[in-house]
């Protein structure tokens, strides 16, 4: 089977699992992600990207709540057209905007923030720190461009634990992920 197949399969099956967490599992597990803030070891004024979730993703909100508790500032992605998004800071009593795809984020006005620390949504990962999206590479030319800044970001996948798969597999421009959070807690990659 070709990558794009195994991709399409994986994405497909994995979204079957997650969609079948009751709401109440996916709230608990939302809370509980959000009580290990403290192994992050983020520091104050540290830019942290977090997401607007789509469907039955994890629910970042009482995460990045945790953040702005210990002083870092919380950015939002921003769809700029078909291939770019920016990230823009986000305050809870702040006004948000429709990006498409079910999501919401800062309007234009907002600061275009260089994230740090980015928690990155997902549909698929493996236990190697690879992992599968919506297919469109948003995030992995946000990552790219930072990069290309001199930007490192630590790169932290967040997903429920029914989301991991044996392999994802990936083509040169797949970027992974350094951690991964899962309602079993934060987990390191090994160096690839």
């Amino acid at each position: 089977m070709d990558t794009a197949l195994l991709k399409k399969s994986l994405r497909s099956e994995t979204l079957k699992r997650r969609d079948a967490l009751s709401p109440d599992y996916r709230s608990r597990a939302a809370d509980a992600m959000a009580d290990q803030v403290g192994e992050f070891g983020i520091a104050k004024g540290a830019v942290v990207s977090g997401f607007w979730p789509m469907r039955t993703e994890v629910d970042v909100h009482p995460l990045m709540a945790a953040f702005a508790e210990i002083g870092a500032r919380i950015c939002l992605p921003a769809i700029l057209d078909r291939t770019t998004i920016v990230f823009r800071e986000y305050t809870p009593d702040g006004k948000l905007i429709d990006m498409g795809f079910g999501t919401m984020g800062p309007p234009e006005t907002a600061a275009v923030l260089d994230p740090t620390v980015m928690l990155v949504p997902l549909v698929a990962f493996d236990n190697r720190g690879h992992r599968i999206g919506y297919g469109a590479g948003y995030y992995d030319r946000a990552i790219a461009g930072l990069h290309a800044k001199g930007i490192l970001p630590r790169l932290i996948g967040v997903a429920f634990d029914c989301q991991q798969v044996d392999f994802v597999p990936n083509e040169p421009h797949d970027i992974r992920l350094s951690e991964m959070l899962t309602e079993s807690g934060l987990r390191a990659f090994e160096p690839g």
